[in-house]
């Protein structure tokens, strides 16, 4: 039985109500709901597309704060999940509209007549397999159209759409999905016809992502809170300290064989990633050492670390010689598939034993994560090793692999790179075709001495199921390679790309337009995690992990031409050792939603909306939902504190809207929000908006203009809840507390 949740007047959802054996008996079902604040109004209703026949004795809202178990645990949570199109990603001709009347949440997507106009859903299926893709649309008149449904870039097929003469209609199909997070389109390809409008989709068999955040594979412990016999380092934000760069500012040291730090599995793995720091070579070019790791007292495979790609000196950009002092960069991660999967409730540990030969291991946090099956060729590929590719050879591929692209380019079929480790020491050119692999843990292109990566020269490229592993020791901006780079054109993807060591993460220029990124997972890169450069258009960073970044880990720079209508949101960012979490410099209607960011180090803001670089603002800037922990900075060039966000009016007046709601500032370092400098601000609009705790004021403006604040919580700021000078004018709108 099912019937419709609807919240605020939206449907949001379908809700599975399992039978119960009879009329006297109940049940209890649990479904995550998305409330505004204040007053809410939520119904269950039976429409056309529910089964209905049950009775309901009552709702009760609880937060998951105070109640995280359902009533009956053997219930199962509902497993259709409503998607509204005008929050998906669009491209190609889709706009939101509202004309129409009898849509469901708050508006629909317009415009799919042109070849290449998409739509693109997020969701995360808890197994992999066949489920109901239900999608609500209407064709504005007599005739019927078509769409091409495909999951994760594979498995396309044509949808047909009967006309329905501007009625709303649903309409059911199959799609295969991935345990995981999946990537769902609706997309006008060749051979598509008619016109027609999406509402949305109902999706069976997933649950909405994270509200804010990546939604990830993997389980993370910080290890500071493990079971362990070993010292802590006690909390230190001081830039240069080993505990500033440690995620939650603090870590487990094994310093004396015995030395031990266990954690206690809560779902199965068979792979993990460690983040740790040993100590450097005197010649800082990098030491090697074991760590022995075992599960219930049976050990597994040492863990081979090394400190190669941590420990930089000297000045900015800094380097590899330690008589530059100024240590920093202390962290680096090392990621192995176990050869068993280790049920939840293992207790895995990491300890200093015989033959692990580091003065001392300095350990921050575990992933742990069940890594599916490799993946296996989708249809409208063609192999690489059927084209002169031989992967695991220990031999540049580099011209085998760009050959094997202009072939496959040529029979109009995407290149497949199967499970193995392909050695790329120049770039390898996407210019109009896919690249996939067999996943993450599975197909690997490897750099040599900072060179290798992606770099696109137009058309419709994708990227997909593969890893970037550089091998860069510092950072070299004029001569080492990004792991993805260059111009995207309309329609393209990157989903499910490990980038690592390498320059960048990934650096798309101008004229990217429409481009998706979704399933990132960005480590330890010597400069920018993210960097939209210049001129990129429509661009959307989402459901991405960055960690560990030398520069910016997120940021839209409008650097000769405007980037304009980018979002990132739904990302989780941590560490960026130098500059903000994201940040956007100049540009229009550019936003950052709904991100978690924590632990910046130093030069530093959580988010920072900054005209310091680039062009100028013209067009609104929005900065909402986004949770800062740990947040902000301090500028040592300049001696001063940054703010864990930051409006930074530099070389040009901020004279746009930059809009400012939702948002959450934790624990920061200094002020909660700065607003400055040396030119003018005019339009602020912050609302509901909570700072608490701030190592200095909760709102610190040091700038001219004027904002209105109205719903803006301040809490235990160490200076006092707000601190004002140069001028500006502080508009006080209603609900503001606390100052």
């Amino acid at each position: 039985m099912s019937l419709s949740l609807v919240v605020n007047g939206s449907r949001v959802g379908q809700v599975g109500l399992p039978a119960t054996g009879g009329w006297d008996s109940w049940s209890t079902v649990r479904v995550p709901v998305d409330f505004v604040k204040g007053v809410n109004a939520v119904a269950l209703t039976f429409t056309s597309g529910d089964s209905g026949n049950v009775n309901i004795d009552n709702l009760t809202a609880t937060t998951p704060d105070t109640d995280t178990t359902p009533t009956d645990p053997t219930d199962p949570p509902s497993s259709t999940v409503a998607y509204e199109a005008e929050s998906a990603f669009a491209s190609g001709g889709p706009a939101k509209a509202t004309t129409a009347t009898g849509y469901s949440g708050a508006g629909y997507l317009t415009g799919f007549t042109r070849t290449g106009a998409r739509a693109i859903f997020a969701a995360r299926a808890e197994g992999a397999g066949q489920q109901t893709l239900t999608v609500r649309y209407r064709t504005p008149g007599s005739g019927a159209a078509s769409v091409t449904v495909g999951a994760n870039g594979g498995g396309s097929a044509r949808l047909s759409l009967p006309a329905t003469s501007g009625a709303w209609k649903s309409i059911d199909t199959k799609v295969t999905l991935r345990a995981g997070l999946n990537n769902l389109s609706l997309r006008n390809e060749s051979g598509d016809s008619g016109d027609f409008d999406l509402d949305g989709i109902d999706l069976s068999g997933t649950t909405a992502p994270a509200q804010r955040g990546a939604t990830v594979p993997y389980t993370a412990y910080e290890l500071e809170n493990a079971g362990t016999n070993a010292r802590k380092l006690s909390p230190d934000r001081t830039y240069k300290t080993v505990a500033s760069e440690a995620s939650g500012r603090s870590a487990v040291v094994l310093e004396k064989n015995g030395d031990y730090a266990e954690i206690t599995l809560t779902s199965p793995a068979d792979a993990l990633v460690l983040r740790y720091s040993i100590p450097d070579s005197a010649d800082g070019r990098g030491t090697d050492a074991t760590l022995s790791l075992s599960a219930d007292g049976t050990a597994l495979p040492k863990l081979s670390l090394t400190s190669r790609h941590a420990w930089v000196y000297g000045d900015y950009p800094y380097n590899n010689d330690p008589a530059g002092g100024q240590a920093h960069r202390f962290f680096d991660d090392t990621r192995v598939q176990l050869d068993r999967t280790l049920p939840a409730g293992t207790t895995l540990r990491f300890a200093k034993g015989t033959g692990d030969t580091a003065a001392s291991y300095t350990l921050d946090l575990v992933e742990t994560e069940s890594v599916p099956g490799a993946l296996t060729m989708p249809d409208g590929y063609v192999s690489a090793t059927t084209l002169g590719v031989t992967p695991d050879d220990n031999a540049d591929d580099t011209g085998a692999l760009n050959s094997a692209l202009n072939q496959a380019r040529s029979q109009g079929k995407g290149l497949w790179l199967p499970k193995g480790t392909y050695n790329i020491y120049g770039r390898v050119l996407l210019n109009g075709v896919r690249v996939a692999g067999a996943g993450q843990w599975y197909t690997v292109l490897r750099g040599k001495d900072g060179k290798g990566g992606l770099f696109a020269q137009g058309g419709t490229s994708s990227v997909q199921d593969l890893s970037i592993l550089g091998d860069a020791t510092y950072r070299n901006d004029s001569a080492f390679d990004a792991g993805i780079e260059g111009d995207f054109g309309e329609g393209s993807t990157i989903q499910n790309v490990w980038i690592e060591h390498t320059k960048v993460g990934l650096w798309p220029t101008s004229p990217t337009k429409g481009l998706y990124v979704s399933g990132l997972r960005i480590r330890d890169t010597y400069a920018d995690g993210v960097n939209l450069h210049g001129g990129v258009t429509g661009t959307v960073v989402t459901q991405s992990s960055i960690r560990n970044t030398g520069d910016d880990a997120l940021a839209m720079w409008s650097d000769g031409q405007a980037d304009v209508d980018n979002v990132f949101h739904h990302n989780t960012v941590q560490l960026p050792l130098l500059a903000n979490g994201a940040a956007i410099y100049g540009g229009s209607g550019n936003r950052i939603e709904d991100n978690l960011i924590s632990d910046t180090v130093v030069g530093a803001a959580g988010i920072a909306v900054s005209s310091r670089f680039g062009l100028p603002f013209s067009g609104t800037t929005t900065v909402a939902r986004n949770t800062l922990t740990r947040t902000g900075g301090y500028e040592p060039n300049w001696q001063s504190k940054l703010g864990a966000l930051w409006v930074y009016a530099d070389q040009s007046d901020i004279t746009t809207p930059v809009i400012i709601t939702g948002n959450s500032i934790l624990d920061s370092t200094y002020s909660g929000l700065l607003v400055s400098w040396q030119k003018n601000i005019a339009d602020l609009r912050v609302s509901d908006t909570t700072i608490d705790t701030a190592g200095a004021y909760g709102i610190e403006i040091n700038a001219s203009g004027q904002g209105s604040f109205s719903g803006v919580t301040v809490r235990n700021a160490a200076d006092g809840a707000l601190n004002v000078a140069g001028g500006f004018t502080v508009q006080r709108g209603s609900g503001n507390s606390g100052w």
